[in-house]
Parts: C-alpha cells; sequence; structure tokens
C-alpha cells in the first residue's frame, strides 16, 4: 500500500475516532501526524512539525486575548448596543450586516481569516446578547468572508486570476467572483430559513428610561449602555434577548441556556416584581470606565487598519494590542488570558499538522490524477471539486488553489466544460468548506462563542454543518455551474 493511501486512511479513522470519542481531535491529529510521517513517509520530527501553522495559532491566540479583555471592560457590549442602534433595532438585519461587512473586507483585498477574525467575536457578541443562533450567526460571517473572497482584487482572486493565466486558461474574474458572491448568499439564506425567521417579528431598541425602570446596583452598568428592549409578539423585556423566555418574558441566571440559540448569558438578571422586564447586569470587577471603552474601540481601529491597510499579520498586531490594554489596567484583566481557546488551539494545531503529512503523501495529487484521467469528463470535474472541499475542510485554501487548478487542467483541454466555470466551481468548492471547525475560519467562529453556549455543543454543531457543506456542497457547486456549462 502506498504512502498516499495510508496518509488517506488514517485521515478516516482520525476522523472517526474524534467524532465518536470525547477526545480532542488535534492530539488524535498530532499522534497520527506522527505514526504516519515516520513509519510511512520517513519523515523525522522536525520535517512533521514544520507542519503546524504559527500564523494561525497566532491569529488564535491573538484574537481571543484581545476580544477577552474587551469582554471584561464592556466594550463589547457598547459594540453591540451601537450597533443595533444603527439597524434601527431590527434584529433579523444583524446577520446580513455581519455578512457584507465581511464580504466587502474580503473584496477589497482582506485576507479571508484577517476578515473573520475582526468581525467574528463582534458577531457572536450579538448572538449571545440578542438571542441569534450562534451557529447562523457565525456561519454568516465566514459565508461573507468567501462570498468577497473572489473579488479580482482579493487575495483569492489575485490567485486563482493567476494560475488560470499560468495554466494557459482563459480567465473570468468576474465570472468566479459572482459565482462565489451568489453561491454564499444561497447557503446563507438557507441557514437564516432554517434558523432565523423567528427574528423577523422581534424589533431592539435601547430605552434610557429604563434605567429607572430596574434596580441596577451603583457601578454595574457599563458606561455609556442602557438596558436592550425586545419588542416581540406584545412582549416588551429588558436586558439579554432570549429565545426561551418564560410566559412573562423573564428569564434569570439559573435557567439553562438555550439549545444552541446562545440565549442566555452567565450575568446576572434583576427581576422588576412582575412588569415582565428584567435587566442584565454585570460584576464590577468586570466592568470598565468610559475611558476603558475608547482606548479598546481605538486599539480594535488600529488593528484593522495595521492588519488591513499595512498587510501585518494580525495574531501579532492583537495581541500587542491585548497586551498594551492589560497593561493600562492589569488588576481587571489579570484573568483574560484564561478565555484564549485553548482547546481550539490544540485542535488546529494538531490538525494542520496532519494535513501536512497528507499533503507531503501526496494524496490530493494522486486523486486528482484519478479524477482528470476518468473517461467523462464531467465525473472527473465533480471528483476534483470533492478533493479541493475535502483537503480544505482540514487545509489552507490559500494553498490549495495552485495545486487543484492546474490538475484540472487536462479537462479543460479535453474540451466540453467552459473553463472560467469549472475554476469557478472548484475554487468554491475549495472555500465554502471553510465553515469547518478544522479550518482558520471555522476555528476562530469556534474560539469567539457566545459564553453560555457549552463548548463541546458548539464544536458539534459547526462540524455537522461543515459535514453536510462537504458532502453537499461540492455536488451543488458542480451541477450549477458544470453541467450547464
Amino acid at each position: 500500500m502506498g504512502p498516499e493511501w495510508v496518509a488517506i486512511l488514517a485521515l478516516i479513522a482520525l476522523f472517526v475516532a474524534g467524532t465518536a470519542l470525547p477526545i480532542n481531535m488535534g492530539a488524535l491529529a498530532y499522534v497520527a501526524a506522527w505514526l504516519v510521517g515516520m513509519y510511512s513517509l520517513g519523515l523525522d520530527e522536525k520535517e512533521i512539525l514544520a507542519g503546524v501553522s504559527g500564523d494561525l495559532i497566532l491569529t488564535l491566540i491573538g484574537v481571543t486575548y484581545l476580544f477577552a479583555v474587551a469582554r471584561d471592560n464592556g466594550t463589547v457590549d457598547v459594540i453591540v448596543n451601537s450597533a443595533v442602534r444603527a439597524v434601527g433595532g431590527r434584529v433579523a438585519l444583524i446577520p446580513w450586516v455581519m455578512f457584507a461587512v465581511t464580504a466587502v473586507l474580503t473584496a477589497i483585498g482582506a485576507a479571508s481569516p484577517a476578515a473573520c477574525a475582526i468581525i467574528g467575536p463582534i458577531a457572536l457578541g450579538f448572538a449571545g446578547r440578542y438571542g441569534i443562533n450562534p451557529l447562523m450567526m457565525g456561519m454568516f460571517v465566514v459565508h461573507g468572508a468567501q462570498g468577497g473572497g473572489f473579488s479580482p482584487i482579493s487575495i483569492y482572486g489575485t490567485i486563482t486570476n493567476s494560475v488560470m493565466e499560468e495554466a494557459g486558461l482563459p480567465t473570468g474574474e468576474m465570472t468566479v467572483f459572482l459565482a462565489s458572491l451568489v453561491i454564499n448568499l444561497v447557503m446563507a439564506g438557507i441557514l437564516f430559513v432554517l434558523f432565523g425567521r423567528g427574528l423577523l417579528r422581534r424589533r431592539v431598541t435601547t430605552d434610557p428610561a429604563a434605567d429607572a425602570e430596574v434596580a441596577v446596583p451603583a457601578g454595574t452598568a457599563p458606561a455609556g449602555t442602557a438596558p436592550a428592549r425586545i419588542a416581540a409578539t406584545g412582549t416588551a423585556t429588558t436586558g439579554t434577548a432570549t429565545t426561551g423566555a418564560g410566559p412573562d418574558g423573564e428569564r434569570t441566571a439559573d435557567d439553562p441556556p438555550d439549545d444552541g440559540a446562545g440565549g442566555s448569558t452567565r450575568r446576572r438578571t434583576v427581576g422588576t416584581g412582575g412588569t415582565g422586564a428584567s435587566a442584565e447586569t454585570d460584576d464590577a470587577e468586570h466592568t470598565g470606565s468610559r475611558r476603558d471603552h475608547v482606548l479598546t474601540l481605538v486599539a480594535f481601529a488600529l488593528v484593522a487598519i495595521v492588519a488591513l491597510a499595512f498587510d501585518k499579520n494580525i495574531g501579532f498586531v492583537a495581541i500587542t494590542a491585548a497586551v498594551v490594554l492589560a497593561m493600562l489596567s492589569p488588576t481587571r484583566h489579570r484573568d483574560a488570558v484564561r478565555q484564549i481557546a485553548w482547546p481550539t488551539v490544540l485542535l488546529v494545531a494538531g490538525v494542520s499538522t496532519y494535513a501536512t503529512v497528507l499533503n507531503e503523501a501526496g494524496s490530493p495529487e494522486f486523486v486528482g490524477k484519478w479524477a482528470a484521467g476518468l473517461g467523462a469528463v464531467v465525473i472527473g470535474a465533480l471528483v476534483l471539486c470533492y478533493v479541493g472541499g475535502v483537503v480544505s475542510a482540514f487545509a489552507s485554501s490559500t494553498a490549495l488553489l495552485p495545486v487543484i487548478i492546474p490538475i484540472g487542467v487536462p479537462l479543460v483541454v479535453e474540451g466540453g466544460i467552459d473553463a472560467a466555470l469549472f475554476v469557478a466551481a472548484l475554487a468554491i468548492s475549495s472555500t465554502i468548506v471553510d465553515v469547518s471547525p478544522f479550518s482558520t475560519n471555522g476555528a476562530l467562529i469556534l474560539a469567539n462563542r457566545p459564553d453560555a453556549v457549552p463548548e463541546a455543543r458548539f464544536y458539534r454543531q459547526i462540524l455537522t454543518y461543515s459535514v453536510i457543506v462537504v458532502l453537499v456542497g461540492p455536488l451543488l457547486v458542480w451541477a450549477a455551474l458544470v453541467l450547464p456549462a
């Protein structure tokens, strides 16, 4: 048995074991990478460990640390309230705003992980506070990043178009871009129909007068914020919006979290004597001043400017900003480092290491060449779409695109397939699966889940969705773009 088959079978075993057993898949992936790398490929430990994505690990640590500081000092609450006012309190518009903003960032040249790192934590803050399904919100961010990711001036778009030129294929810059945008919009629309229809009837207002109704101990409400009032089917509440509130609209801290909706939080709620209203309050030690909010917002802006405009590593920039903020208030933020998503760091580090071993074994090229050699051109195209989708779910889409597109050149040469649409199908199949918790974007969403949603449950939700996308996505993309051509 060749090393390419050993690596493929080990990947299947890794996935089955990680799904069936309560063991971090990153740890399993390290074991698989070591065994396959040493005893099938003859690699030494240094060569195996060279596959660890230091850039990705630092991004996860830096971004989650920065937003842990922002949660501690109440800045996330300020951002949430301000954005809700900006959309007129229409809760249903919030996910679409997150999709649009992320798409614009990637369309103008931001790296997809950088855009998700900036918008993802804010979007999931909305989800946790206003009872929006966190899976839907997180996936809206990822699909938005991928939707704008193939514009002619974007990173994905530049890579795809340059590879097509080098392979002698006719370029179709706008075809690839618009195809990706439409397909990701469709995916977001499906998610909204499944998880967001109930938001259409809900409105949120920030009513300063509500402060007088609620007995909030002095010094516990974040400066510059007011309790949010949710209006849905005639019931008004103040504080965190929940989808699982009782008949009187009130939820207490002892209530269990909603199943997947992120509707409850770890904050205390204070009743108002049977009026059907409740207010969320933060512990005083986790509430910052207006000065803290301003400094943190400035830090966010600087992170975005330095990372996007000057093309600096967002992990370095984010962790620098977090350290500076922590130094300004060391006592308040002494526990922020504990909120870094360490299990997710292990997960991504292990899987990225195994992905390198998989590539060293030549498994993607092996399957791709086999697909190109099939008698039916359209069937070969379908197989290549699946190769791109499966591999990219575990590895870097940016690294895969220059590999998967040239493999498909023989299919275009044989005729019968439009080059631009075929490349669009390959590119979209290789990036739409970035919702996977093993990819950079999916891992960022997992790392910034709402506090009320257990990590294991959120991981299973993202994993289930990503499996569906991997199994069905390439088929639908192929049917939409390749078959008609």
